[in-house]
């Protein structure tokens, strides 16, 4: 399927809705919406968040995909190594051509540290280009890519931290008809912590457990396509936690939930002359203009990320509505069978993404499993709208019996972890 250049943007950006028109229109509208490059660095890439409202934080029960959501919960994962690959078609609705994927795995060396790797590839299809008079001018296949390695260590019996360090590149039309223009490329650097317990009776299983995660992820520098502007990648604060009920032996629920804050600047609201048009700070080049309320977002990379918490026009409640919220429930019979729904919100002004998700999942033997979900929109015409996610999971050896810890621990002992 072959479109424009401009389209293949819209799509790009609709993970985050009018991302493209806040960039237009930043100077002629009052939009404050927080917008980043290569968004696809926040996409979910695995079906078992994906059925979950998009939380996975805090979820236990941790497989390869945890390199994405937090780190450090593979020293609590059952086997010793484990790989997986997921698909995603995105917008497959409104552009037949896209995608992306995402291959990971990782290995224990040791009972307390674990090393990892992973890919998020994504795929924007193939861009048909044209002059400003609608000749042909070429065509290109647009793609992103992020190569990620992970360390995380376990420092007592129920408390590990995690950290990720990436390279990621983006070319959009890199080679086209567009000599101006470059691949994007740039460092990140994620940090994970998390913490887990439980009460549980031997006897008959019943009991229950809790655990807390936080991830700062995509703490890097600015991305440049060839040109002078400098864009902000999508540094991203996840919290989350997880409750989970034993009801016996076989039956389980977790139930779990994330909020998330993305730590880019929010445009400003800029002061306009009596024709409404925004006033210019006088001497400046390339040209500044003069803002009414919230932060210049052209400040140094500090000050911008982590200054994000305090620098909405409409002040704190504007804040609080830049924060998203997943939430989800899992039911599992035997560690083999899984069923699974969630829910995914966004305040209206900053974006309005809302949806339901749900999902389905098995395991054969601790040497194989798959699972499937899909994205139901609130509202009819979201691009979101028939998203299906579909993850393979593989594990190379047996189970490494990481729960028999505890039972090897006297208790208030954390010596032998």
């Amino acid at each position: 399927m072959k479109r424009n250049f401009f389209r293949v943007i819209l799509g790009v950006c609709s993970f985050f809705p009018v991302v493209a028109f806040s960039q237009v229109n930043l100077l002629s509208g009052q939009l404050s919406i927080p917008t980043s490059a290569v968004p696809f660095l926040n996409f979910t890439p695995d079906a078992r968040s994906g059925a979950l409202g998009e939380a996975g934080v805090a979820l236990g029960d941790a497989d390869a995909n945890a390199i994405f959501w937090n780190p450090s919960k593979l020293v609590f994962a059952k086997q010793s190594k484990g790989a997986s690959i997921s698909y995603t078609p995105w917008l497959r609705d409104l552009i037949g051509d896209m995608y992306y994927t995402y291959l990971t795995g990782y290995s224990k060396i040791g009972k307390n540290s674990v090393i990892g790797g992973s890919l998020m590839y994504f795929d924007l299809g193939t861009v048909n280009f044209t002059t400003a008079t609608g000749v042909a001018a070429g065509t290109f296949n647009s793609r992103e890519y992020a190569v990620t390695a992970t360390f995380s260590q376990r420092l007592s019996q129920n408390f590990s931290l995690g950290v990720d360090l990436k390279y990621l590149n983006s070319n959009l039309a890199s080679g086209s008809s567009n000599p101006g223009l470059k691949p994007g490329a740039t460092a990140a650097a994620d940090i994970s912590a998390f913490y887990r317990n439980e009460a549980r009776d031997n006897a008959t299983g019943r009991g229950i457990g809790w655990a807390f995660g936080g991830m700062l992820s995509n703490l890097g520098g600015r991305i440049n396509y060839g040109g002078q502007e400098q864009y902000f990648i999508p540094t991203n604060l996840r919290l989350g936690t997880a409750l989970t009920y034993y009801a016996d032996q076989y039956n389980k629920f977790n139930f779990v939930f994330d909020v998330n804050k993305l730590m880019v600047p929010t445009p400003p609201e800029y002061a306009r002359d009596a024709n409404g048009n925004p006033i210019p700070v006088a001497g400046t080049s390339p040209t500044q203009y003069q803002i009414s309320r919230g932060k210049d977002p052209n400040r140094n990379y500090f000050s911008a990320v982590f200054g994000s918490f305090a620098d909405a026009p409409g002040g704190l409640s504007e804040e609080l509505k830049e924060f998203t919220v997943s939430t989800g429930v899992e039911y599992w019979y035997n560690d083999q069978f899984a069923v699974r729904a969630g829910y995914f919100g966004e305040s209206n002004i900053k974006g309005g993404r809302k949806y339901f998700t749900t999902g389905i999942g098995l395991r054969l033997q601790e040497r194989f499993g798959v699972d499937f979900s899909y994205l139901l929109p609130v509202k009819q015409g979201s691009p979101l709208a028939n998203t299906f996610r579909i993850s393979l999971l593989f594990n190379f050896n047996g189970s490494n019996a990481v729960g028999a810890d505890n039972d090897n621990d006297s208790a208030g002992d954390d010596t032998n972890y």
